[in-house]
């Protein structure tokens, strides 16, 4: 038995915003997106609901009143499989010679602090999950979903000794999004010198 709580997710509200589709075309209005199916929607003159799939968009803005910014996400090619690529969103967090980029998902977890002393119902609540991704100067892809600060040194090879240094110094966690974000800056700085 479990139970989920109510939780506004960013992904489930309309935002202000617009999208540049394929064609070049721009759509302004309500915009609402689902990273799981690679679909955003949007209202146009406060009526019209306009679909698009990831096959179809360039690119996208929003203003997020969850976090109070602008966020920005584009349509990639992303590899399903070993032989197959299709286009993908994915949240632009860095952008630099070594970009970091974003796709999160909505995902139940279990609230073991919930249960009741009597070993009473488990419960669970959704959550935010995110897996991160880089982009090097020459297109290639690397995903980045461990945490694991020895998996994102092998992403960053340049200097590896000046970024372990870098996050024991500013007591970075490298699994926590804001932390990747000013590794990552930093990291790019190393690349631009």
């Amino acid at each position: 038995f479990s139970s989920a709580r109510a939780q506004e997710f960013p992904s489930r509200i309309w935002h202000e915003g617009y999208l540049v589709t394929a064609k070049e075309d721009t759509a302004r209005g309500l915009v609402k997106y689902d990273m799981d199916t690679d679909i955003v929607q949007v209202i146009v003159n406060q009526e019209q609901v306009q679909t698009y799939s990831s096959m179809k968009i360039l690119y996208f803005e929003i203003f997020d009143k969850t976090v109070n910014n602008y966020r920005q996400f584009y349509a990639l090619p992303y590899q399903v499989k070993l032989d197959y690529k299709t286009q993908s969103l994915f949240e632009v967090l860095y952008e630099g010679p070594l970009t970091l980029l974003v796709k999160e998902k909505i995902i139940m977890v279990s609230d073991p602090y919930n249960q009741s002393y009597y070993n009473g119902p488990s419960m669970s609540r959704e959550k935010l999950a995110y897996t991160y991704f880089f982009i090097d100067q020459k297109g290639n892809m690397n995903e980045y979903s461990t945490g694991k600060k020895n998996d994102l040194l092998d992403i960053m090879k340049e200097n590896p000794g000046k970024v372990k240094s870098y996050i024991k110094s500013n007591r970075l966690k490298t699994d926590k999004m804001r932390d990747i974000v000013r590794i990552t800056a930093f990291y790019n700085s190393l690349l631009r010198s």
